[in-house]
């Protein structure tokens, strides 16, 4: 079941994210919910174990540079993946 929830980020983070779904061909909602999902997955004792903080924050920051290799298709494919187990 689908839980709504609000969350308070920087326009700028919004912005970038909701341009990074739209060209991967998902929703903020669901992007987010599924990197919350990897990261939950695990166990960490800190944030800076994480593995995506790097990233995220040079995404941010916007110093970092994606290049993607058919990635939509796996990140939908692991999401529909996810979904089905719950």
């Amino acid at each position: 079941m689908d839980s709504k929830i609000t969350l308070s980020f920087d326009e700028q983070v919004i912005t970038k994210a909701k341009s990074f779904a739209e060209q991967n061909n998902i929703s903020l909602s669901r992007l987010v919910e599924f990197m919350l999902s990897k990261v939950v997955d695990k166990r960490y004792r800190s944030l800076d174990e994480l593995p995506v903080s790097d990233w995220v924050h040079q995404v941010a920051e916007g110093e970092a540079t994606y290049v993607r290799k058919n990635a939509a298709k796996s990140v939908k494919k692991d999401y529909l993946a996810s979904r089905k187990k719950g």
